[in-house]
């Protein structure tokens, strides 16, 4: 089994290149590996109905972030990360 290397990750920001949403941007709140798709933050929201249950009495319809393809995204700004520790030295200038 050969594992995929995709070019967006969690908490980048990124924007849509294609599809309903094109041009719209926002952060990734998960990458779904196996079916190469993304929910990005604030686009493509669905609507899905909540049967009764004891947290919900009376049921309810919830709006969430629908999957995206991993295709039909660019990256803007990588996530932050804090630089590693051969990176600090190397830009001491080799004092």
């Amino acid at each position: 089994m050969n594992r995929q290397r995709f070019h967006v990750k969690k908490g980048d920001q990124v924007q849509v290149i294609s599809g309903n949403h094109k041009g719209a941007t926002g952060k990734i709140l998960q990458v779904l590996t196996k079916k190469q798709q993304v929910l990005v933050e604030g686009v493509r929201m669905i609507k899905k109905t909540q049967r009764k249950s004891q947290e919900y009495p009376t049921g309810a319809i919830l709006t969430r972030e629908g999957p995206i393809h991993i295709s039909n995204v660019k990256l803007l700004q990588p996530a932050e990360k804090p630089p590693k520790k051969n990176q600090d030295r190397r830009e001491g200038g080799g004092e």
